[in-house]
This record gives C-alpha cells, structure tokens and sequence, in this order.
C-alpha cells in the first residue's frame, strides 16, 4: 500500500460507470502511454494516439471534427478534417506557413478584416511571404494576377468580406486557381457551414474565427481550419505543431456548446438582420444601407446563388457623417459598442477607429470603409426592440 504522500500525487481513479452526457473537458497537458511499445509507436505518427497536449486533445479533436462534418454535411467533399487552433487568426498564420515559403506570394483583396490585411502586408513579408491585391470579385484581374507573376502561389480571401460584405464567386475563384496550381483559402467565418460551404464549390481550405458565430456567446478565442485529404491535415496539424498555435480544450468545449444552437442562430440572425436593414433603408436619418439580403446590394444574387441566407452582418452609415455615426452609437441601448461579432446580442463597431485603425487610410478608402461607416452584428434580440432602439438613437442626432 502506498504511503499518504504517494496518494495525494497521483491521480484519483476514474470512477466512471457510464458515458458522460456532454462532451468532457480534458484538462491535461500530457497523456499517460501504456507501455513503451505503444509510445514508440505513437510518437512515429503523433496523429494517431494522443500524447501531448500542443499535438492533440480529446476535447479539441471532437470538436474540430464536428466542425469539419457541419463544413461538409450533404456534400460531395470527401474525407474532412478540421485543426482547432488558439484563434481565427492563428488559424490564418498556420494554414499559409503550411502552404507557403520564402519566396512565395500571396493573391489577396484589399478589403479584408484589418487584422489579416496587417498580417499579410506587413508581417508576412518579414519572412519572404509576399503579396498582390487585387480585385477578386473580378475574374479577368485574377487571371491576369496568375498569369503575370508565378510566384503567387495562394489566393486569401473573405467572401462576403469584412466588413464591406463584397461577395466573391467561390466556385469559379476554385476553377481559376486549379487551372494555375494555386491553393485557396476562405475565411468562412461570416457565414458559417450553416449558410455556405467552400470546401463543396471547390476551395482548398476553409478558416473560421470561431471566436464567433460558432461560439455565438462571446466567452472564447478560437480558431480552426477545415480542409480534405490526409496529405494536406498532416501539413496543417505538423504546423500548428510547430509553431504552437494549438487550441486550449476549454475554450473548444465552449465552442462546442455554442454550436448545438448554431442552427437556431443562424436562422435568427438572418432574419433580423434583412428586418433591419430594410428598416434602416427607408429611414430618414440613414444615408446608405450594406446587407447582402437587400435588392439594392450589387451582390445580391451572387449571394443567394452560393449562400442560403444573408447572414447576420451589415453595415451603413447616417446623414451627417463620422460626427453623426459617433453620436448614434452612443446613443444606443440594446446594441452594445464592442470589437467583435456573432455573439446573440447586437454588437457595433466603428471600424475606421477600431478593426481597420492600423490599416493605411487610403487603402481602407479604396475599398469602401470610410470613416462614417458603422459595422452592426445583429443579434437574436425580439426585432421590434432592435428597431425601436436604432429609432431612438437615430433620432438623437
């Protein structure tokens, strides 16, 4: 019999007799191996047993792989993998260095969320990792990017975009970059597998900031990427691996509880947001309104050809300008000024002086984020209460 000492290091028996109702939260940094044997033959391939927890975790594969199925559910994508990583834009940074080396460019938009457009203009070349923006909406332009420089050897982007709502046509991007080997990577996040699925229109990899909708409460940062094949999981998780960009279990527990309801969400979110936007269209005190769900969006049918809702997110900006914008966001009630999205509650967002602040001015202005634009996440609140409260604030200018 061990001695008092002994017994309060090791570990408390699993005492379990059934299996549990919700997923378990496996708060171990390491695993405990069998015998010799069975660690040598783990740690020759560290994707099949679970050893260490930067390499893998219970809880942090189950839920990447529930992604995965949700980004290739009633599809014809074989195979799906999902990487959960420590934040949407960890997720960026691992699946580019999988892909890219010294050398190599990037095919990109300018309108992209700021934090990727710092990543991709400003870091990346740091490291040898180049860039071209361009026009993506427009195939002629991405063709002539291809054919004129061969070091481009991926295109990144956001479709719709962040936060301009830009719409690019994913399966002919896809035909495009097969013809050129090059690799496509989409930043999903805006939609979720519930409203489009990349991976079935011929994209290489799918990204989310699962921070967001795929949380949907805000009380997480994680990321993940999605993709197929054996080959390219094993160049994606051998990074995160590397470079240490794994997901903690916890914070994937959450996001798995936040998407028994994505579904619901999702529905939800779309709704109000057509509701509000239309609102907002005919009222008075609302200079322009930018929702993938009005008529007058010039994206409007490529977006109902390849999503099956709106979505949540919008933008617009109020008479008066920058001055006018500041005062109704302080004026609001119900939605509340913060620098994310997707939770169920309305969230705002200048984008001018918060996302897109360390983005040069010209650039910004070039792809449509003036300084008066107003980004709005509508949330899942009663919409009759979300339009009272735009009114109310409206009116306060």
């Amino acid at each position: 019999m061990s001695r008092i000492g002994t017994i309060c290091v090791k570990d408390a028996k699993d005492n379990r007799t059934t299996k549990p109702h919700q997923l378990p939260i496996y708060a171990t940094s390491s695993f405990e191996l069998e015998s010799v044997e069975e660690g040598m033959a783990i740690f020759k391939d560290p994707m099949t047993g679970h050893l260490y927890g930067r390499f893998s975790n219970p809880t942090i594969d189950a839920v990447a792989d529930k992604i995965a199925q949700l980004e290739a559910h009633n599809t014809n994508v074989n195979d799906p993998w999902g990487v959960m990583t420590s934040s949407g834009m960890s997720a960026i940074t691992t699946v580019i260095l999988a892909e890219l080396v010294a050398g190599d460019k990037i095919l990109t938009q300018g309108n992209l969320y700021g934090g990727t457009t710092e990543l991709i203009k400003n870091r990346l070349p740091l490291y040898g990792i180049g860039c071209t923006l361009t026009n993506l909406t427009d195939l002629n332009q991405v063709r002539a990017a291809l054919q004129r420089d061969k070091t481009i050897r991926l295109i990144y982007f956001e479709t719709p975009s962040n936060p301009g709502l830009d719409v690019i046509d994913l399966k002919k991007v896809a035909q495009v970059a097969k013809e050129h080997d090059v690799i496509t990577v989409v930043d999903n996040t805006f939609c979720t597998p519930i409203i489009q699925q990349p991976l079935d229109l011929g994209i290489d990899y799918v990204i989310h900031s699962s921070t967001k909708y795929l949380n949907g409460h805000g009380n997480s940062i994680t990321g993940v990427v999605i993709g197929s094949g054996a080959q390219r999981k094993k160049k994606v998780w051998s990074t995160m691996k590397a470079i240490g960009t794994n997901c903690n279990p916890f914070d994937a527990w959450l996001v798995n509880n936040g998407m028994k309801t994505l579904a619901l969400r999702m529905k939800q979110h779309s709704s109000n947001a057509l509701s509000l936007s239309k609102y907002l269209e005919s009222h008075p005190k609302v200079a322009s309104v930018n929702y993938l769900g009005l008529e007058s969006h010039p994206h409007h049918s490529l977006s109902q050809k390849q999503m099956s809702s709106f979505g949540g997110m919008m933008s617009f900006e109020v008479v008066g300008g920058l001055s006018s914008g500041v005062a109704f966001m302080d004026a609001l009630n119900i939605g509340s000024l913060a620098p994310t999205m997707g939770d169920v509650d309305t969230l705002i967002m200048h984008p001018a002086s918060m996302s897109h602040l360390n983005v040069d001015p010209t650039l910004r202005l070039a792809n449509g984020i003036s300084d008066s634009m107003i980004r709005v996440s509508v949330g899942i609140e009663d919409i009759e209460d979300l339009c009272e409260d735009f009114d109310h604030a409206l009116q306060s200018i």
